[in-house]
């Protein structure tokens, strides 16, 4: 049963799953005008994006498969207007959290800082994508001419929710800088962080990206990719159909290894891989790479209307330079041929510059309730937003681009 939280004249209901919602209602709001089972390929709906993670299907795979939920840590508290005509006309995906693991925009810090001062940290509310540092969406709103009405609620709905949980803080990460912005002007904190994104310049095809290279960048990146498709490796693209449970099983094992060196325990069990591969197979290309049929390596990517999103990655055998084919070359190439404006490959790695990956701000906002911990935060997050910028311009330099170079 959904429990109701007044919010001036609206009524907002919380949602404790995604199964309490149908996939229509909630897509008719995340991705509006895109069709709640087509691939974006073909469509075009360029004022509002389509954007895989907000979809139903890849938020109830992580909360059915139970990767998001109360055990884990990840206590779906998803917030829903209803419109004038009966149906969803804003949400807001939220979640209650006991920690601060698998968010990408780091706190651990400020809960260690505010419970040393004697504050208790979480819960606290999240509003974002679990595991998934990837900017979109986060105040879903139909459009129309209630919308920024509606976004307002839903801001003001989400501290209000915060305080009845006694949750010390709201974290909305991975923010458009438009929805940044408002929640600036709705008492939220503002902070800003960087990301490294290959953007397609009407390239014609991958030399054409290489022609707008200096000569030693152009020459070191065909040298790995040589060399890491070297001893008879080959890349196979996997998807629709082709997306079998075999394909999952391996790339299942390639997550586990490279998982549980980075972060001790994998964030995502084989069910979500099963669920999104049925839900999703039009919205998901897994590239991976084969030694004489065998698989040995492998890259997952979602395809959204305008970018593509390169998510997991492992190996089982070493070969110098596959991690860069799989994650970034192969990536970019199918970009370009497939005429999408950007790749979006994942949080931090400043090795990405040398090939031909922009530092790009990415946005998070936050409301704290303990005034002086506000405060405090606050005059953290000024400097480090100084930071971040000058940190930008900095990495610019290094850039491989000819005209970068002044040649």
């Amino acid at each position: 049963m959904n429990e109701q939280s007044g919010t001036g004249e609206a009524t907002v209901s919380v949602l404790a799953s995604l199964a309490e919602i149908g996939r229509a209602d909630w897509d008719a709001c995340a991705n509006p005008g895109w069709p709640s089972a087509a691939s974006p390929g073909g469509i075009e709906n360029p004022a509002i994006p389509y954007n895989p993670f907000i979809s139903h299907d890849f938020l109830w795979s992580l909360e059915e498969s139970g990767s998001a939920n109360r055990k884990s840590g990840w206590l779906a508290q998803h917030l829903v207007l209803d419109g004038a005509d009966g149906r969803p006309a804003a949400i807001l995906p939220a979640y209650l959290k006991s920690h601060s693991m698998g968010e990408y925009v780091f706190d651990h810090g400020w809960a260690d800082a505010y419970e040393r001062a004697g504050g208790q940290y979480y819960p606290k509310l999240q509003v974002s994508v679990p595991f998934t540092p990837v900017t979109g969406r986060r105040l879903l709103v139909r459009p129309g001419p209630d919308a920024d009405r509606h976004r307002a609620t839903l801001a003001a709905a989400a501290i209000a929710l915060a305080r009845r949980h006694g949750a010390s803080s709201i974290h909305a990460t991975f923010l458009p800088e438009e929805e940044w912005e408002f929640l600036g002007a709705a008492d939220y904190l503002k902070r800003t962080d960087q990301q490294f994104q290959f953007f397609n310049e009407n390239y014609r095809d991958f030399d054409d990206f290489l022609d707008a290279l200096a000569s030693r960048k152009r020459k070191n990146i065909r040298r790995e990719r040589r060399d890491a498709l070297a001893g008879g490796i080959e890349v196979e693209h996997l998807s629709g159909r082709d997306l079998t449970e075999g394909a999952w099983d391996a790339f299942f094992a390639f997550y586990m290894d490279t998982g549980s060196r980075k972060w001790g325990r994998p964030y995502l069990n084989r069910k979500f891989f099963s669920l999104v591969g049925e839900r999703m197979a039009d919205r998901i290309l897994l590239m991976l790479a084969k030694r004489n049929g065998r698989p040995i390596a492998g890259a997952l990517n979602f395809i959204g209307s305008d970018a593509l999103y390169g998510r997991y990655w492992g190996a089982t055998e070493e070969q110098p330079f596959l991690h860069f084919e799989l994650c970034y070359y192969q990536a970019m190439d199918w970009a370009i041929a497939h005429r999408l404006p950007r790749v979006e490959a994942g949080a931090q790695g400043e090795h990405k510059l040398a090939r031909g990956y922009r530092p790009t701000t990415t946005y998070s906002a936050h409301w704290i309730a303990d005034p002086g911990f506000r405060r405090a935060v606050a005059e953290y997050l000024a400097r480090e937003r100084r930071q971040v910028e000058r940190d930008e311009a900095a990495l610019e330099e290094f850039l491989p681009f000819r005209h970068e170079e002044g040649q």
